[in-house]
C-alpha cells in the first residue's frame, strides 16, 4: 500500500518508486527520455551517493546539458545526489559540484543546494508549476534528511528562496557586521551551532540556495544590509579546486566587483 497515492478518491497522479539496478548510464538515459515524453511527470533519478552519477556522464554532458541548445528540447529530469563530508569514504563524499557548474551556461539547468526542508518542497513544486522544464540539479546533504529544519506552516506557505539572509542578524546587528560568510546547504547549520557556542555577534552567515543561474539582484540585495568594509568569504567543506569557490568566487567579481576569500579544505586530487 502506497499512503501517496490514495491522498483523495478522485486523485490520478501516481507516485511510483523504482528501485534500479546500479547501471546508472542506461537508468539515467531512461529517466531522461520518460521526463522527455511525459513533461507532465516529476521525474527524478536518486543516487545511493552523489559520485554515483559519475558513471552517466555521458547523458549528464551529451544531453542534460546541451539538449536546449543543440536540438531546442526541452527536460525536466531532476537529479538528487546525495553530497556531504560525513565519514563516508573519499569516493562518497561529493556529487562533483564543480562539473555541473562548469556545464552551466545559457540557462540551460537549474544546480540548487537547498538548506531546510521548505526549500526542498518549494524548489520541487517550482520543478511542475511552471510553464517550462529544465534539468534541476540537487545537492542533497546526507545529515539533514532526517533532521527538521522546516516547520508545517513554511511548507505550505512561502516560495523558493535563491538566497536566504540570516535571520540572526537584524537591521541594528547588520551595521556591527565585520565578516559575511556565504555558503550553502548543511555548511550554514554548522557554522550557526559555532557561532552561537562562541557567542560571536559580528558574523553574518547568508546562503546560496540556489547557484545557477545565480539571482544576482537576490544577492546584491542581502549583501547591501551589510557594511562595505565588512570582509565577504565563501565557506565550504570541498577542496578549493573541487565545490562552488572558483565559479562564485569569478560570479562575485563579474557581479558585484566583490573579491571573495576562501575558507575550505586546501586543493586535493581526492574528493576527501
Amino acid at each position: 500500500h502506497t499512503p501517496l497515492n490514495h491522498i483523495r478518491p478522485e486523485q490520478k497522479a501516481r507516485f511510483d518508486v523504482w528501485d534500479s539496478p546500479l547501471s546508472e548510464y542506461s537508468v539515467m538515459g531512461f529517466d531522461y527520455g520518460y521526463s522527455r515524453a511525459n513533461p507532465r511527470a516529476l521525474v527524478m533519478w536518486e543516487a545511493q551517493f552523489g559520485d554515483f552519477c559519475n558513471t552517466a556522464q555521458v547523458m549528464i554532458d551529451q544531453y542534460l546539458a546541451a539538449s536546449e541548445v543543440k536540438w531546442n528540447r526541452w527536460a525536466g529530469l531532476v537529479l538528487l545526489l546525495p553530497h556531504g563530508y560525513e565519514g563516508q569514504g573519499p569516493e562518497h563524499s561529493s556529487a562533483r559540484l564543480e562539473r555541473f557548474l562548469q556545464l552551466c551556461a545559457d540557462d540551460n539547468m537549474e544546480v540548487v543546494y537547498p538548506s531546510t526542508a521548505a526549500q526542498t518542497f518549494h524548489m520541487l513544486r517550482r520543478q511542475m508549476m511552471r510553464t517550462f522544464r529544465k534539468p534541476l540539479i540537487v545537492m542533497t546533504p546526507k545529515k539533514f534528511l532526517r533532521i527538521e529544519t522546516s516547520t508545517v506552516a513554511e511548507l505550505s506557505t512561502g516560495k523558493f528562496e535563491h538566497v536566504l539572509d540570516d535571520p540572526a542578524v537584524d537591521a541594528a546587528a547588520a551595521k556591527h557586521v565585520t565578516t559575511v560568510a556565504y555558503c550553502s546547504r548543511k555548511l550554514y547549520h554548522e557554522l550557526n551551532d559555532r557561532r552561537q557556542a562562541i557567542g560571536r555577534k559580528d558574523l553574518a552567515l547568508v546562503r546560496i540556495e540556489q547557484l545557477y543561474p545565480l539571482h544576482a539582484s537576490a544577492v546584491r540585495a542581502v549583501d547591501a544590509r551589510y557594511p562595505k568594509a565588512a570582509r565577504r568569504i565563501w565557506v565550504q567543506e570541498e577542496p578549493r579546486n573541487q565545490g562552488a569557490y572558483i565559479y562564485i568566487a569569478d560570479r562575485f567579481r563579474e557581479e558585484f566587483g566583490i573579491s571573495l576569500g576562501y575558507i575550505g579544505r586546501p586543493a586535493s586530487a581526492s574528493p576527501a
